[in-house]
């Protein structure tokens, strides 16, 4: 991915390591607020796009794709934020990647329209969903880990100053 992360940056990597669990046991309850608040954020925010883009059964689900794709890109993202600068506001995590981007993606829904698709007598779109997201989604990821990492790498902390 984006190279070397900072240790602190994803303490449930390993948790024999005390400085990895301070962010879960410093403030265990402050975690899982944080969590749960973006948790609502991320599904209201991924409720309002379907409601906006409805899809029938035998339709491709274009809203739940899409979210799914662009919070997939944004995870990337994040995690190569969070790898380049660290890991030090211990909330960030939980409250962007867990929460807000764990909400607002949904592969239940993901998986529940493919089904309905196959129901309403489609295979061949909920065949085609069924693969674009699973490759579309790790596209994404990857894309937006990989961008965010050369453009935190090009410009850095200091916004590209000492690159002039």
């Amino acid at each position: 991915m984006s190279g070397p992360l900072d240790p602190r940056t994803d303490p449930d990597v390993d948790l024999r390591v005390p400085a990895d669990r301070g962010e879960l046991t410093a403030h265990p309850g402050a975690v899982l607020t944080t969590i749960a608040a973006g948790g609502v954020l991320g599904a209201l925010a991924r409720a309002g796009l379907q409601h906006a883009v409805p899809h029938q059964p035998t339709g491709f689900p274009w809203a739940t794709f899409g979210i799914n794709l662009n919070g997939c890109l944004l995870i990337g993202v994040l995690m190569a934020v969070l790898g380049h600068v660290g890991g030090g506001r211990p909330l960030v995590r939980p409250f962007l990647g867990v929460g807000v981007l764990g909400g607002f993606t949904t592969f239940s829904t993901y998986a529940v329209d493919v089904q309905q698709a196959v129901v309403a007598g489609t295979p061949a779109t909920a065949l085609a969903y069924l693969a674009a997201t699973l490759l579309g989604a790790l596209v994404a990821v990857w894309l937006g880990d990989a961008v965010a990492a050369r453009l935190l790498d090009r410009f850095g902390r200091d916004g590209g100053r000492a690159a002039r």
